[in-house]
């Protein structure tokens, strides 16, 4: 599995040494142990994690703007876990509802000293953080517009929402364009994987964005 998750990195162009990607595979370990009796996720065969969970969610390492991120529905950790370990220096946030996947999420990161990554489990529309985050990226959404109706309270001014898609229905796009700004579609190629991944990034037009400033700054007042 090693030597698949290398050529994978070398392939992304990802520079990825060899503490990390024990780290990689040592998270992996952890999943495949903790999910016989929690189910996180539908894939079983540990080669098939490396492809379809490590390599998936690296593939938007090249994309992934300056700052600090949070991965919201996170579920087992993807792809904030191997974007955090790939990352050591910058903070990461895992934001989950389900209590079972953030217990899972605290073991990885104390079994894995991933200081940089905090967990949090609570409904992302109940979540009042202290400060907003530069990057909210996500792969658990199935609409756009609920993402962004759901995160927009979390992102920094002139910060960016980062999608991640399978294949790319164009009126999703249509849906958030009064509020959204489409940046840029991404065609991501992961090694290994012969299906259609692309990432969506935007930002919240100017209006939208002071809109939910103003909202957050009043919750915040009120406690």
């Amino acid at each position: 599995m090693e030597n698949r998750l290398q050529r994978g990195c070398d392939a992304l162009g990802l520079q990825c040494d060899a503490g990390q990607r024990q780290q990689l595979l040592a998270y992996l370990q952890l999943l495949h142990k903790w999910n016989a009796a929690y189910n996180l996720t539908a894939v079983r065969d540990p080669a098939q994690m490396v492809t379809r969970h490590l390599l998936d969610s690296l593939a938007v390492a090249p994309h992934l703007p300056a700052g600090n991120a949070i991965d919201v529905g996170t579920g087992a950790g993807l792809p904030g876990v191997p974007l955090a370990i790939l990352f050591p220096q910058r903070q990461f946030a895992l934001l989950d509802s389900n209590g079972k996947k953030t217990r899972f999420l605290f073991q990885v990161k104390t079994a894995l000293s991933l200081d940089n990554m905090q967990v949090h489990h609570q409904r992302v529309e109940s979540f009042q953080p202290s400060g907003y985050y530069d990057v909210v990226l996500s792969r658990a959404y199935a609409s756009l517009r609920d993402m962004v109706s759901s995160c927009r309270h979390l992102l920094a001014p002139g910060g960016r929402f980062l999608a991640m898609k399978g294949s790319l229905d164009p009126g999703e796009l249509d849906q958030v364009a009064a509020s959204c700004e489409v940046l840029a579609v991404h065609a991501l190629a992961v090694p290994g994987l012969d299906e259609q991944r692309h990432l969506l990034e935007l930002a919240l037009r100017q209006v939208v964005a002071a809109q939910a400033g103003q909202a957050m700054a009043r919750t915040q007042n009120r406690g």
